[in-house]
């Protein structure tokens, strides 16, 4: 925001505009998924988040950025919506609860490389022009695999997504259950949101620490969440759902807690 001559405040121009990019994707994502398959889903989805990276590096104002947040939103909620429904549809809780997992691998890891980078004298964009080319990377490999999943799936018609029934988001929210689970996602998203995207921040402009220091604390948290999410695909064998998301519940509201003291 500085190198724009901002306040701080309009990074929330960007999140909000992510966040709508996702939803939006989800929504329509499973015509796509039906029509493309997953394995397409996730390589072109991949690919149009890099490139929206590399746009940010080279991004000279926050209308660019804005803009740039809308295919990053598309691409990341296609991403989610395909592995999630085919992990759901082919997989167990605790292989769902390991696939979250790895995402907050990767989310660790990201603050730590963008405190090295701010720290040296690429700055901000150099951080995201190294983000692009680990997501090139990645678009790189499920576009070389794209063969393998017929191979895993093509002695099993009955596997294939299309032939799964696909529900309207009306008749999705009258399953018994539905509605409360939008909710717990609803206010946990927006917790880990405001963390992940305000926390930094928080710790620069009013705990006065360097933007490095902040970054690599930021990472701590992500540590934190991919920990939990490992628990729970261990838990998941042994307890039910709804009692890992009390444990859950009680951890978040005890480091809430925390947060507040001075």
């Amino acid at each position: 925001y500085s190198d724009f001559g901002l306040p701080f405040s309009f990074g929330s121009f960007v999140t909000v505009i992510v966040s709508c990019g996702t939803v939006i994707s989800s929504i329509i994502s499973s015509k796509v998924i039906a029509k493309l398959g997953t394995n397409k889903v996730s390589a072109y989805s991949t690919l149009l988040t890099a490139i929206a990276l590399l746009g940010y590096s080279f991004a000279p104002n926050l209308w660019v950025m804005c803009f740039l947040s809308v295919i990053l939103g598309i691409g990341a909620g296609s991403i989610d919506v395909a592995l999630n429904n085919y992990v759901a549809l082919h997989y167990s809780a605790t292989h769902m609860s390991f696939l979250h997992c790895f995402y907050g691998v990767g989310v660790s890891v990201s603050p730590y490389i963008l405190s090295l980078v701010i720290a040296g004298k690429s700055g901000w964009r150099g951080g995201y022009r190294i983000t692009f080319i680990i997501q090139l990377a990645i678009a790189a490999l499920l576009f070389i695999s794209l063969p393998l999943w017929h191979k895993v799936h093509g002695a099993e018609k009955s596997t294939d997504e299309a032939e799964f029934k696909s529900l309207s988001l009306r008749s999705i929210l009258k399953i018994p259950g539905v509605k409360m689970m939008c909710g717990l996602f609803i206010t946990s998203c927006a917790i880990e949101c405001t963390c992940g995207g305000w926390g930094s921040t928080f710790l620069v402009e009013y705990k006065h620490l360097s933007p490095e220091k902040a970054a690599r604390i930021i990472m701590i948290y992500y540590v934190g969440l991919t920990l939990g999410r490992f628990l729970s695909g261990v838990l998941a064998t042994r307890l039910h759902s709804w009692k890992i998301l009390k444990l859950g519940q009680i951890v978040l509201g005890a480091a809430l807690l925390l947060l507040v003291l001075p």
